[in-house]
């Protein structure tokens, strides 16, 4: 009996966890597409919009999916994998899951059409993506609650980039008098704007987190590899701060804002995906 239970387990260990990897992310893309596809349908005035209820169902069980997949890919074995795809697909799937959220409050379903193609296809690039030699064991508990607000971070702004560049072509279309179609069927600028500036709020908070943590946590934080990534989290930091200001005080709106997220934006994945970047693909190629 004893013989029989170890050869089931020997058997099973090695390719079970990946068959559920694979099942994952064929489901999740899979659903992500249909999902955006029927929004995308109604949208172009192919068919009716579909029920609020079958896009928060497909979307669970897609972002379910999804958060199996990168939880097992990026933490494997006591071992935690930090390679640009893999990371990329972490925070499409905490964009996927905040956008599906957002349909509970606002009438954001078409964002959904923008969003969970992205997430779609950062699973799609995980799974093709070469292996890589950013693997890390024995992380500390401060660490990873560093690492676990970067991821945060990076997501939330994504969000607010993509609403910010919703929000800009909605504003130059209204303005030309030539909305309609996908932007016509955008919420109100009002109610855009709102969007954003809530995102960039939150993103805020984590991104501080972030930062506090980062330096708590991490040794030598200026450190010479480590330098350009603080560098440029903190540039971030500091546009943020001022946009929010900005907004606070002098009232910008639409344009303006738009253009200090795309700011902020740039900085912020200068920071994690430019080194990234150079180190996996170029160098590593």
């Amino acid at each position: 009996m004893q013989k029989i239970e170890l050869f089931s387990s020997h058997l099973v260990q090695p390719w079970f966890p990946k068959i559920m990897i694979v099942i994952a992310n064929t489901l999740a893309i899979s659903l992500y597409l249909i999902a955006a596809g029927l929004q995308a349908a109604h949208l172009l005035n192919i068919a009716q919009q579909p029920k609020r209820s079958l896009l928060l169902l497909l979307g669970l069980v897609a972002v379910s999916a999804h958060a199996y997949s990168a939880i097992h890919t990026i933490y494997d074995d006591q071992v935690l994998d930090t390679s640009l795809f893999r990371v990329s697909s972490l925070i499409f799937w905490f964009v996927a899951a905040i956008s599906l959220l957002s349909i509970l409050r606002r009438p954001t379903s078409n964002l959904l059409v923008a969003l969970f193609p992205l997430a779609a296809a950062s699973i799609l690039l995980t799974y093709l993506a070469p292996p890589s030699n950013a693997a890390s064991t024995g992380i500390s508990a401060g660490l990873f609650s560093h690492i676990l607000t970067s991821i945060l971070a990076y997501s939330m702004m994504t969000i607010a980039f993509i609403q910010a560049t919703a929000l800009a072509l909605q504003e130059r279309h209204l303005k030309h008098h030539h909305i309609g179609g996908i932007l016509g069927a955008l919420p109100p600028l009002q109610t855009m704007e709102q969007v954003l500036f809530e995102l960039i709020w939150i993103g805020m908070g984590l991104l501080t987190l972030s930062l506090v943590t980062g330096v708590i946590f991490v040794d030598d934080i200026f450190a010479q590899q480590l330098a350009h990534k603080t560098f440029f989290s903190i540039l971030a930091w500091c546009i943020y701060a001022v946009l929010l200001w900005g907004r606070h005080q002098l009232g910008w709106r639409s344009q303006t804002a738009a253009r200090w997220t795309f700011g902020g934006f740039v900085a912020l994945m200068l920071a994690y995906f430019g080194s990234k970047f150079v180190l996996e693909l170029l160098l590593n190629g």
